[in-house]
């Protein structure tokens, strides 16, 4: 057995238990609505069969799944049907467990001033509002024109288009033709106003890991904050001089790495003075014993 649920839950569900259910504003409909749009006999659904038929009166729009319906449009179990302003659900409460809930409501029009005053309207699809009791927003405002706007949400977006009204669509104030509506937005037609309601979006405060960090040039290391600073021309900075030291013990070598690694050779110890001496006298005594063995060779051949 199939029900039908009221998308903004204003009464309980309403089974379908009997082989036909009327709909509309008379009090001789199984279901009786009062709302904006509504026809006195708006429509009706049949069982036949296990079957479950929806067919217009003639008297209004209805709509099943954002389509506009005739005679015997078959039902299924998940179909939203829209009467005027008035949304329902068909559902199967045997498959109900296994299907996922529907998502709920994001734009809302609520009356804040004018006829209906304190009402909210879901907004779905495509919806007309003006005098004609064919609109899903109807209001018998006399400065209306009988089809005065159209409301079109597609992809979480809500746009507003006049249909050639004769006192035009005021959006905060700006006559417009077609607008893209935000929530907050008020909008004013003959003497209704409507105030727009939607998702708001959150924007998380933590940091994106991957925005692009800026930072100040105080806390960039010196050399890339001398860059900062030149406008963007590469600065290069210059080499501090070294000053030279006192003594050897006022800086240790191995305090710098470079200078550990640039260090100059040791100098050669230059001989004792002893070993040049001994040295010297060799050569003489060399000198001389070469000498006399000269002088003698030349007696012996003589």
């Amino acid at each position: 057995m199939l029900r039908l649920q009221f998308l903004d839950n204003r009464q309980a569900p309403v089974w379908l238990t009997d082989e036909r259910l009327t709909i509309g504003q008379d009090s001789r409909n199984q279901l009786v609505l009062g709302d904006a749009g509504i026809a006195s006999f708006h429509a009706e659904i049949r069982q036949d069969h296990g079957y479950y038929y929806l067919s217009d009166a003639g008297q209004g729009a209805t709509w099943v799944n954002d389509q506009r319906v005739g005679t015997r449009f078959q039902l299924r179990d998940g179909d939203r049907l829209r009467l005027g302003a008035v949304e329902l659900q068909l559902i199967d409460p045997a498959k109900s467990a296994a299907r996922p809930e529907a998502a709920a409501p994001r734009w809302f029009l609520q009356v804040i001033q004018g006829e209906h005053q304190g009402r909210k309207f879901h907004i779905h699809g495509s919806m007309t509002f003006g005098r004609s009791s064919k609109c899903e927003l109807c209001f018998s405002d006399l400065e209306l024109s009988r089809r005065h706007c159209e409301f079109f949400l597609k992809d979480d977006v809500l746009e507003v288009k006049d249909l050639a009204s004769a006192n035009g669509v005021l959006v905060n104030q700006q006559k417009v033709r077609t607008a893209v509506l935000q929530p907050g937005d008020q909008l004013k037609m003959g003497t209704v106003t409507l105030l727009v309601i939607g998702p708001k979006v959150n924007v998380s405060d933590a940091p994106d890991e991957d925005a692009t960090q800026f930072m100040r040039v105080a806390d960039l290391p010196p050399a890339l904050a001398a860059k900062v600073a030149g406008g963007g021309a590469t600065q290069i900075a210059p080499v501090p001089q070294v000053a030279a030291r006192a003594s050897a013990k006022a800086v240790p070598a191995a305090a710098n790495p470079l200078r550990a690694a640039q260090a100059k050779p040791a100098p050669v110890a230059a001989p004792p003075a002893n070993s040049a001496g001994k040295l010297w006298l060799g050569g003489v005594v060399l000198l001389l014993i070469g000498v006399g063995l000269g002088a003698v060779s030349m007696r012996l051949l003589g």
